[in-house]
C-alpha cells in the first residue's frame, strides 16, 4: 500500500514553484508582443495568426517527450529540474535574439522566417521549463494540498505575468524610446526581454538550489507501480492514451475551448486596442487597408496591451485567492469562464483605454481557473509511475487548439472583413468570449475520480 504524501510547510510550496515567476515573465513578454513583433516586421493581420503555428506544434512534439523521460530519469541534481535547467538556458538566448529580428540587415521574408524559428523555440524552451513545475506537484504534494499548490503556481505565474506586460509600458515611461524605424522593435520591447532573461536566470537558479526532489526509493514509496517497470514493458504514448482516466478526455474538451480564446486574445489584442481605444492611422499597403505600424498611436497601444495584460495578471492573482474557497471543483471552474468570457464580449463595446481595465480583470478570473484546476482535478485522477507522462500529453490539450485557432484565424477573420476597409481585429476577442462559455458548460461533463 502506497504511503501518503507528508504535508508541506508553505515554504516548501513556495520554493517548489518560484521559479515558474521567471518563466512567466518570459511567456508574458511573448504573449503581449509576438503579434506586435511580427506586424512591424512587415505581417499582414490575416496572417498573424499563423506565426503562431510553429510554437504548439513543437509543444505537442517536446511536452509528451519530456513528460515521458523525466518520468526515468534520476540524477544528483533531480528527475524533472534537469530539464527546468535547460528549457530556461534556451529561452534566455532566444530572448536575446528574437527582439533583433529586424535589426540585423535581413530582408524582410528573411527577418519574418528567422523570427518565426525564434518564437517556435523560444515558446518550446518556455514549455520545457514550465513543465516540471506541475510535474514536481504531482511528485511531492499530498491531495489534500494539491489545489494549495496549484494555486501558489497561479499566483506566482501571473505575478510573474505582471511584470513581464509592464515592462515595455514602464521602460516607456522612464524615457525608452517606444517606437523605431519600419521593419525594427522599439528599445521599449528590446530591454524588456533583456531584463526577463535576466530575471529567470535567478529564478531557475533559486528554485534548483532549494527544491530536493524525492529519491527514486522514497518516491517508489509514495508512488508504487502496478507492476515493475522494464523496457520491455514501459507503454507507449497510445497505450497510456488507452488506459487514461476520464478526467484527462473531459477536462481536455473543457481546455480546447479555453486555449482556443486565449490564442485569440495574444494574436489579436494589439490591433484591436490600437483600433478601438487608440485611433491608430492606416495605410494601403499591397493594396490592403492596415495599421500604421510606426505610427506613436500604434506603439502607445502596444505599450498599453502590456498594461492591459498585467491587469488580467492582478485579476488573475485575486481570483486564485478566492478559487480554494470554493466547495465544488467544477463550480469554481465554471464561474470562472462565465467570467473570463463576459471579459472578452465586453471589448468590442468599450473605447476608454482605462474602462478596459474591467474586461481584463474578468479576463483573469478565467485565466487563473485555467492554470490551477485542470491540473488538480486530473493529477487526483491518476496514480502509478507516468505522472510525467501523462502531464507531458495532457499539454496536448493546450497545444492543440492553439494550433487550430492560429490555423483557421485568418480565415475567420477574413470572413469579417470588408474589402477596402481595416480587419476588425476585436471582433477575435468576442469570438474567444463566445469560445470561454462553450467552454463554461463542458466543464459540466468532467467526470473526476470521485
Amino acid at each position: 500500500m502506497a504511503k501518503q504524501l507528508p504535508d508541506l510547510k508553505f515554504s516548501q510550496l513556495f520554493n517548489i514553484s518560484f521559479g515558474f515567476f521567471g518563466v512567466q515573465i518570459a511567456y508574458a513578454l511573448q504573449s503581449a508582443n509576438i503579434s506586435r513583433i511580427f506586424a512591424t516586421l512587415g505581417a499582414d493581420p490575416h496572417s498573424l495568426s499563423f506565426f503562431w503555428l510553429l510554437p504548439p506544434i513543437m509543444g505537442m512534439i517536446v511536452q509528451p517527450l519530456v513528460g515521458k523521460y523525466s518520468d526515468r530519469t534520476w540524477t544528483r541534481w533531480g528527475r524533472r529540474i534537469p530539464y527546468l535547467f535547460v528549457g530556461a538556458l534556451v529561452a534566455i538566448l532566444v530572448m536575446c535574439f528574437l527582439p533583433n529580428a529586424g535589426s540585423l540587415g535581413m530582408s524582410v521574408n528573411t527577418a519574418m522566417i528567422f523570427g518565426a524559428v525564434m518564437l517556435m523555440l523560444l515558446d518550446t524552451s518556455i514549455n520545457m521549463a514550465m513543465q516540471p513545475f506541475k510535474m514536481m506537484v504531482g511528485d511531492m504534494v499530498n491531495e489534500k494540498q494539491k489545489t494549495t499548490a496549484y494555486s501558489i503556481q497561479s499566483f506566482l505565474c501571473n505575478a510573474g505575468s505582471l511584470v513581464g506586460y509592464l515592462f515595455p509600458w514602464l521602460f516607456a515611461t522612464f524615457g525608452l524610446s517606444g517606437t523605431a524605424p519600419q521593419g525594427e522593435v522599439p528599445d521599449t520591447v528590446k530591454f524588456a526581454f533583456y531584463i526577463g532573461a535576466a530575471i529567470l536566470i535567478v529564478c531557475v537558479v533559486y528554485t534548483s538550489l532549494l527544491v530536493k526532489e524525492y529519491a527514486p526509493k522514497e518516491y517508489n514509496e509514495y508512488h508504487p507501480v502496478d507492476e515493475p517497470e522494464s523496457s520491455e514493458k514501459e507503454p507507449g504514448f497510445l497505450e497510456l492514451l488507452r488506459k487514461a482516466p476520464s478526467a484527462f478526455w473531459t477536462v481536455g474538451l473543457v481546455q480546447f475551448f479555453c486555449w482556443a480564446a486565449f490564442m485569440y486574445m495574444w494574436t489579436y489584442t494589439a490591433g484591436s486596442i490600437a483600433t478601438v481605444a487608440f485611433d491608430a492611422p492606416t495605410i494601403l499597403k499591397e493594396g490592403k487597408v492596415v495599421l500604421d505600424t510606426t505610427s506613436s498611436q500604434y506603439n502607445a497601444a502596444g505599450d498599453w496591451v502590456g498594461v492591459l495584460f498585467a491587469v488580467q495578471a492582478i485579476g488573475s492573482m485575486l481570483w486564485a485567492v478566492v478559487l480554494p474557497r470554493f466547495k465544488n471543483i467544477k463550480m469554481a471552474y465554471f464561474v470562472s469562464l462565465v467570467l473570463g468570457g463576459i471579459g472578452f464580449i465586453s471589448v468590442s463595446f468599450l473605447s476608454n483605454q482605462y474602462a478596459l481595465f474591467a474586461s481584463f480583470l474578468l479576463i483573469g478570473a478565467g485565466w487563473a481557473a485555467m492554470l490551477a484546476l485542470p491540473f488538480t482535478i486530473l493529477t487526483n485522477a491518476l496514480k502509478g509511475g507516468h505522472v510525467g507522462s501523462y502531464l507531458g500529453l495532457f499539454n496536448c490539450t493546450i497545444c492543440l487548439p492553439q494550433i487550430v485557432a492560429a490555423a483557421l484565424g485568418g480565415v475567420v477573420l477574413g470572413f469579417f472583413t470588408t474589402p477596402g476597409e481595416l480587419a476588425p481585429e476585436v471582433n477575435m476577442l468576442v469570438l474567444a468570449g463566445v469560445l470561454l462559455l462553450v467552454g463554461s458548460l463542458a466543464v459540466w461533463i468532467i467526470k473526476d475520480k470521485e
